[in-house]
């Protein structure tokens, strides 16, 4: 009697130990989770802000660009598409007004919306009667005048961008403490945990000590940061409760884990492409306006000059759209691309340009890949002028092609100097560029192309000196559907 009396006491000592722990992992894991979501919604809701703030800001250049279309034609053919830019910039100002909950933001909003309808007034009452009268020196006068306002409006709608940035960093750097709380509370439970159950086992025998070892190895899992282990447990009802509730804590820390991390970088992909179309759209909708109106007037050979003209300048345009529409996976590959035949006519149409000018380039080789063509133009394109200017006159440019083992291979080998080797680790990291003149788009859009189409764009070896990159495609369109659906990180 006795004897049981103290295996009863231990039992019911460990057990109570085991609740304890489990209690407190569970609080932990609940307050976690709780700030963790605090975290992760406040940063959704700064994203926007900062989202409808670049958005905004590209609206009003949109609307500026559209008052230089008017000036440049010469007459109100053009109030159409600037009453639609109007309404955009009206629309997404009310919008950013509802994301703005706080009173130094809602200010910054109130100055954006007054010198909105200041470059509106400036362009009705002012701009618009001039340039039908036909007062050159007004309109040039007030064109300037609103300018002015929109670069003040640029600058308005960056401090807000800042504001909201800086409250995002903030709410990050909080969920990411709760996190590291969290899993330090976690990791302690799960070390004492076999400890407490090794006891139990003793107290009540063989009965449960398979059970204690499973709840051993699991726990061993979780503190080495294994957070998609499950712990199987079959026998003592409170060990099986145990297990199950690590579960769903491990769980619930892992998804919001990689909640975040997908918030983080689908964030980092919209300021990108938001950034490039604000810098690029603008520009390209001016050489297009140029190019259409000059080429109205002219005739012959130089209507024929203006027309590629405008057709680089359309293919631009859809560049930086693409660029945009990484943020979204591309649609299963739906056409078979004779790699060979895009190899060659790319390389036929940049010497015609005369990027090639000097340069011996020659395709070896054939293969063939479901894929989208011109998202596959667009990186041979890069690839190929890229080793062109690197091997500069008199040098070698080698595309060459394989297939093997269900995979299409396409290297593109040059004759230049190589690629430093504190260049190789950050070649494909956007803006980061050895040219002077280059904006470090190119390769990073150009992988991030390769890999939604379940492929892949690296630095290869290069035995023959230079640098030499190669791009591989799935030739089977199985595997590359189930890459295009999740199987590439973009």
């Amino acid at each position: 009697m006795m004897h049981a009396t103290g295996t009863a006491k231990r039992l019911a000592l460990g057990l109570g130990a085991l609740v304890l722990l489990l209690a407190i992992a569970s609080a932990a894991a609940i307050i976690g989770s709780a700030r963790i979501h605090r975290g992760i919604a406040e940063t959704m809701r700064r994203e926007e802000g900062v989202r409808l703030s670049l958005e905004l800001a590209s609206a009003v250049r949109d609307q500026y660009a559209h008052q230089a279309h008017t000036i440049i034609i010469g007459d109100g053919s053009h109030l159409g598409f600037y009453a639609e830019s109007r309404d955009t910039v009206l629309r997404l100002t009310r919008a950013l007004r509802q994301a703005a909950d706080r009173p130094e933001e809602r200010s910054l909003v109130d100055r954006i919306e007054a010198e909105s309808g200041r470059l509106d007034r400036i362009f009705r009452d002012s701009i618009v009667p001039a340039v039908l009268r036909g007062e050159r020196q007004s309109v040039q006068e007030e064109h300037g005048r609103a300018q002015l306002v929109v670069t003040h409006i640029q600058d308005l709608t960056q401090e807000l961008v800042s504001r909201f940035e800086a409250q995002i960093a903030q709410a990050r750097a909080g969920a990411d403490q709760a996190e590291r709380r969290t899993l330090a509370v976690l990791v302690a439970i799960l070390v004492a945990a076999p400890l407490v159950a090794t006891a139990v086992s003793l107290a009540i025998g063989r009965s449960i000590a398979v059970p204690v070892a499973q709840l051993q190895a699991g726990a061993a899992r979780i503190a080495e940061g294994d957070l998609d282990t499950r712990i199987e447990v079959r026998g003592a009802p409170e060990l099986v409760s145990l297990a199950r509730r690590w579960n769903e804590m491990t769980a619930a820390v892992r998804d919001h884990q990689e909640q975040l991390v997908r918030s983080e970088k689908l964030a980092g992909i919209g300021r990108l492409a938001a950034g490039v179309a604000h810098e690029i759209n603008n520009p390209l909708g001016v050489i297009l306006g140029y190019a259409k109106l000059l080429r109205k007037k002219a005739d012959g050979a130089l209507a024929e000059d203006l027309a590629v003209v405008e057709e680089e300048a359309l293919r631009a345009k859809h560049i930086v759209d693409g660029l945009l529409d990484l943020s979204r996976p591309l649609p299963p590959p739906s056409e078979q691309v004779d790699l060979r035949a895009l190899a060659e006519d790319v390389v036929a149409r940049l010497r015609e340009a005369r990027l090639l000018e000097g340069v011996s380039a020659e395709v070896e080789g054939e293969a063939s890949a479901p894929g989208h063509a011109e998202k596959l133009r667009q990186v041979l394109v890069n690839l190929v002028r890229n080793a062109g200017e690197a091997s500069g006159p008199g040098g070698r440019v080698a595309v060459r092609l394989r297939e093997r083992d269900g995979v299409a291979e396409l290297t593109v080998q040059d004759s230049g100097p190589g690629i430093p080797a504190a260049a190789r680790g950050k070649m494909f990291e956007p803006f980061f560029t050895t040219k002077p003149g280059g904006t470090g788009l190119g390769l990073a859009v150009s992988r991030a192309i390769a890999r939604a189409h379940g492929g892949e764009l690296a630095v290869a070896a290069a035995a023959e000196g230079g640098a030499c990159f190669a791009l591989t495609l799935p030739t089977a369109p199985a595997a590359a559907r189930w890459r295009a659906a999740g199987g590439a990180k973009p």
